[in-house]
């Protein structure tokens, strides 16, 4: 439910992708896909996925999910900024950078490497961290001060144990994209409301709940407040 905004923009991707190409499987890297969350679901489409992550585990893991949906997805063992190193320069039509950026050393860098494995006319899929969310959201929780420390931090943290080492707005992602050469195309705000309506209500009515998320998602305010933000960008 959480990933419906997400999964609506890569299916309208996808479908755009077979139009223009006149392939039907698409070549499809996940960059920091961990356990294939996203990538087994696509290689269940019919696409060639490769899953690239830096951590054995979740490598594993993604091997188990991907043979019990019974299908084939490759997992290497490196960095998004490792991307030109260890696959074939424009051999790919989609890229997913999902949740990579706020933890990667130079996200220019991982973004350098990506755009490098891109067809003509591939896409980019960015989801990040808001940190407006992250301040409404630790002020909700009565963290006042760390509220304001998110809002007043470069990076988006809100204190030493934050755990997430930097979080974007729509206008640094959009930034940081165009300096890497990436045309910016649809932003989406996701989990605008899911992360903050009591469990119980979303429960009731998940339906109405996704709904209300798909209509919010491009809204010019709504969609800034998102805990996630989601870009496409193209080569």
């Amino acid at each position: 439910m959480r990933q419906t905004v997400v999964w609506d923009a890569l299916r309208a991707v996808l479908a755009e992708r077979a139009g223009a190409t006149g392939r039907e499987t698409l070549d499809i890297v996940d960059a920091g896909g961990g356990t294939g969350g996203f990538a087994v679901p696509l290689a269940r489409l019919g696409h060639a996925v490769t899953v690239v992550d830096p951590t054995p585990d979740s490598l594993a893991a993604l091997e188990r999910r991907a043979a019990e949906a019974g299908v084939a997805v490759k997992g290497i063992q490196g960095d998004a900024g490792d991307l030109g190193e260890l696959l074939q320069p424009g051999s790919v039509d989609l890229v997913l950078c999902h949740s990579v950026l706020e933890y990667v050393e130079d996200p220019s860098v991982a973004l350098a490497a990506i755009g490098g494995l891109l067809r003509a006319g591939g896409v980019l899929s960015v989801l990040a961290a808001n940190p407006v969310a992250t301040a409404i959201h630790r002020a909700v929780a009565g963290n006042f001060a760390e509220a304001r420390q998110v809002l007043a931090d470069p990076s988006g943290r809100w204190g030493e144990k934050d755990p997430t080492p930097h979080r974007f707005t729509a206008d640094a992602l959009a930034a940081l994209l165009a300096k890497a050469g990436f045309t910016v195309g649809e932003t989406h705000g996701v989990r605008i409301f899911a992360d903050l309506v009591p469990s119980r209500f979303a429960e009731a009515d998940p339906d109405g709940l996704v709904a209300l998320e798909q209509a919010a998602a491009t809204h010019p305010v709504l969609r800034d407040i998102a805990t996630q933000l989601h870009v496409l960008a193209y080569q």
